[in-house]
């Protein structure tokens, strides 16, 4: 490998990654994913797919989200037969390089969408009437096609830098599990963690924190009906950290540790230290994956518009609108039907 032969160890093996009960936990972890995510998008796809006929500008974000969602899902069979097989890709090199692909890939895409639902929501309630003739569902299929497109650029421009057949180790057999990492690949996880991680988490927080001081000057909502924004504006944001937020600090953390350390061998600071956090890291990858089973509940089931078309698909009877059904009505936006998410 081309890592390997710039340290002059090509011989030997930076991090060991032996068969153990770590690779079962890992399977399991990405079983959970795999069976609640796909069930819980599959669920709510056909109501968010009326909205979207409808031209409702969320639904368009929740689709493109749910469509990214199960790209997601669908690599994980491959990944959890990787794990059980205790970190061996019996697979040829281009299955492995296009499962990493649409993995990763569509990680950034979900952050992304989650973040332009955040400030589309932010300008339902804090701007209703300033920017109404912006919120179009051409508009909103627009900034999709451009995340897609850019997110799918970017990573090919990177994996191709960082040449292709690196992502399969063939002396281990592994599958994105490489090391060393290369330096071009270690300067660019900064990047990665900047704006893939930190500059979304704080339009969230900021968008969040917008509605969330809109709602709290509204008179005409109750307290319950502020409580339950609040808590659903907190609830983003944590389970936001708790699925993104390890992965890309341990990412950041092995990065300065390789652009720092002078010793890349088998036996050097820097292998040591990867050979220690190898586990926690594969953890905080398949927590990553926990997003697609969230997704649905938080920006679909706690969405009136969709959750209302939800229950009458599920052959629910005798039900009646919510108090947070009219929510936005209360402070500016009557044509839109969803409540504050």
């Amino acid at each position: 490998m081309m890592n390997k032969t710039l340290t002059g160890f090509e011989n030997e093996t930076c991090v060991k990654i032996e068969k153990s009960a770590i690779s079962h936990i890992l399977m399991s972890a990405y079983i959970f994913n795999f069976i609640f995510g796909l069930i819980f998008n599959v669920l709510t796809i056909f109501p968010i797919l009326k909205q979207v006929k409808q031209q409702n500008v969320l639904g368009v974000f929740l689709l493109c989200l749910s469509i990214s969602d199960l790209l997601f899902i669908a690599t994980m069979p491959l990944w959890i037969h990787y794990y059980r097989n205790d970190h061996k890709w019996e697979l040829n090199v281009m299955s492995c390089n296009v499962i990493g692909f649409f993995y990763y890939s569509n990680m950034y895409i979900s952050i992304y969408l989650l973040c332009c639902i955040s400030v589309d929501r932010c300008l339902v309630v804090c701007y209703p009437l300033r920017f109404k003739t912006h919120r179009t569902s051409l508009y909103a299929w627009l900034q999709c096609g451009i995340i897609y497109v850019g997110v799918a650029v970017l990573h090919i421009i990177v994996l191709d830098n960082d040449n292709l057949t690196d992502a399969h180790d063939e002396k281990k057999d592994t599958c994105y599990e490489t090391y060393p990492m290369e330096a071009p690949v270690a300067k660019f996880n900064l990047v990665r963690v900047v704006l893939g991680f930190l500059l979304p988490l704080l339009v969230l927080a900021v968008s969040y924190w917008r509605v969330m001081a809109t709602v709290g000057q509204s008179p005409g909502m109750s307290a319950q009906a502020q409580r339950k924004v609040r808590l659903l504006c907190y609830g983003v944001i944590i389970i936001f950290s708790i699925c993104f937020a390890p992965y890309h600090i341990l990412l950041l953390i092995r990065s300065v540790v390789f652009l720092n350390s002078n010793d890349h061998s088998s036996k050097g600071s820097y292998c040591q230290f990867e050979q220690g956090i190898h586990f926690y890291f594969s953890c905080t990858l398949a927590l990553s994956g926990l997003n697609s089973v969230v997704d649905p509940v938080l920006y679909v089931l706690v969405t009136n518009g969709v959750k209302d078309k939800l229950k009458l698909c599920c052959g629910g009877c005798g039900w009646k609108p919510t108090e947070g059904s009219a929510v936005l009505s209360q402070i500016g936006e009557k044509h839109v039907r969803s409540s504050l998410i």
